[in-house]
C-alpha cells in the first residue's frame, strides 16, 4: 500500500511539473489612455489578440502622462497613448523602444446645446477657445496630464490667454467623469470623439450626456495614437517579447482591420494609421 501511495504522489508531482508550462498564460501589462477603455475599443480588440497570441493583457487605463510614467517606472510592459511630444521624449530618454503609429481619431469641443459662448459661430479651435474665454463661460479641464489635457493646454497657449476660477475648473479626472461634470454644470470641455460618442448615447450602461458638439473638424484637433514597448535594457523583467507581439499585432493587417471595424452607434471613431 505504501508503494502504491508513493507511485501516486510521484505521478501527481510529475503531472503538476510538466503541465504548468502548458496551462500557464503569459500576462502583458498595458498602460493606456482612458479613451481606449471608455470608448469600448479595448474590449473589442483585446479578445482577438489574446486568442491569437495566448497572452492575457492586463489593462491600466489612466491619462497618457500617467500611462507613460508607469512605463518609465517599469510598472508595465507596453504603453498605448496619444501624446506625441511626450512619447518622443520618452523614447529619446531611453525608457521606450519599438514605437509605432497605430491609429488616430480627433478631438471635439463640446458644450451645452444653447452654446452660450457662441462657439458654433467659428470654425477653428483656437477661435472657439477665445469665445469661451471672452464670454467667461465655464470650462472643465481634465487637469490630469493626459493627452487630452496636453492638447487643451496647447490651445490656451496658442491663444495667449487662459481663464481662471471659477470659470475654469481643473478636475484632475478622466474623460468620462469630466463629461459628466460638464453636463451637470452646463459647461464646455474638450473630449476625444470616441469617448464622447460612448457617453453621449449611454453606451455600455453609461449615463447619457446632454452635451453637444459645438466645434469639430479643425486639422489641429487630429489625435494620433502610438504604442511603445518599455526598454528591457532598463528593466530586465519587462516582457519585451510579449510587448513586441502586441505591437506587431496592432500594426498588422489583422489588427488594423479590427481597429477600423470598431464602431460606436454605427460610426467609425478610430482610424488605422500604421506604416509597420
Amino acid at each position: 500500500m505504501y508503494q502504491s501511495l508513493k507511485k501516486c504522489l510521484v505521478l501527481i508531482c510529475s503531472w503538476a511539473f510538466f503541465s504548468t508550462p502548458v496551462f500557464a498564460q503569459d500576462i502583458l501589462r498595458l498602460s493606456t489612455t482612458t479613451s481606449t477603455e471608455n470608448s469600448g475599443l479595448l474590449k473589442f480588440l483585446l479578445p482577438a489578440f489574446e486568442a491569437d497570441s495566448k497572452i492575457k493583457v492586463q489593462v491600466i487605463a489612466v491619462g497618457s502622462g500617467k500611462a507613460l510614467e508607469l512605463a518609465k517606472n517599469g510598472d508595465v510592459d507596453v504603453a498605448l497613448v496619444h501624446a506625441r511630444e511626450a512619447e518622443d521624449q520618452f523614447v529619446a530618454a531611453g525608457f521606450g523602444v519599438y514605437r509605432h503609429d497605430v491609429m488616430f481619431n480627433d478631438f471635439v469641443l463640446v458644450g451645452p446645446d444653447n452654446d452660450p459662448a457662441g462657439v458654433r459661430q467659428v470654425k477653428d479651435v483656437v477661435s472657439g477657445f477665445k469665445r469661451i474665454f471672452e464670454q467667461k463661460a465655464t470650462f472643465i479641464s481634465r487637469g490630469d496630464r493626459s493627452g487630452t489635457d496636453m492638447m487643451e493646454q496647447s490651445y490656451w497657449k496658442n491663444l495667449g490667454q487662459k481663464p481662471i476660477a471659477p470659470a475654469y475648473v481643473s478636475a484632475g479626472l478622466g474623460m468620462g467623469e469630466v463629461l459628466n461634470m460638464a453636463a451637470e454644470m452646463q459647461a464646455y470641455t474638450l473630449s476625444d470623439r470616441a469617448t464622447f460618442a460612448a457617453y453621449k448615447n449611454g453606451r455600455n450602461g453609461r449615463i447619457k450626456s446632454s452635451l453637444q458638439i459645438v466645434l469639430e473638424g479643425d486639422a489641429r484637433m487630429r489625435n494620433p495614437y502610438g504604442v511603445i514597448a518599455v526598454n528591457p535594457a532598463r528593466y530586465p523583467d519587462i516582457k519585451f517579447a510579449s510587448a513586441k507581439k502586441f505591437i506587431d499585432w496592432l500594426c498588422s493587417d489583422a489588427g488594423q482591420k479590427k481597429i477600423a471595424a470598431f464602431k460606436v452607434d454605427g460610426a467609425q471613431v478610430f482610424f488605422p494609421n500604421s506604416a509597420h
